[in-house]
């Protein structure tokens, strides 16, 4: 069965990038030698650590529908995290929404215009 190991977030500034989710989730992110290529050490756990690479081509437009995948990040916190992603330079992509029997979810367009989630569990679905 295939797991997913690694994702790729395509940025056209590869240090704002760096700098706006090294902000919002603490991640831990180094140049990958000479290459336009940094790789995220996301933490302990469970989970895909990854890479912001340089973008081939425009940002996503706004209200364009999501060419590829979409990554969900999770979060003890759902409301501040959102909150505090707004702060940074993200965008609105939509509104925290229950999940029933497991959490609740949102989503935020990146200050490149790359829609990601965030995931807080509900220990009462436990």
């Amino acid at each position: 069965m295939g797991k997913v190991i690694h994702f790729e977030i395509h940025a056209s500034d590869l240090d704002a990038a760096v700098a706006f989710y090294q902000a919002l989730f603490g991640w831990k992110i180094q140049r990958w030698g000479d290459a336009p290529y940094c790789l995220i050490d996301a933490g302990e756990g469970p989970g895909a650590n990854g890479a912001i690479m340089q973008r081939q081509g425009p940002a996503p437009a706004a209200g364009a529908p999501v060419m590829g995948a979409t990554i969900i990040v999770g979060v003890d916190d759902i409301d501040a995290t959102y909150a505090r992603g707004l702060e940074l330079g993200a965008e609105a992509a939509h509104e925290k929404l229950p999940v029933p029997g497991m959490g609740w979810s949102a989503y935020l367009r990146d200050p490149d215009g790359n829609v990601f989630g965030l995931f807080q569990e509900d220990a009462e679905a436990k």
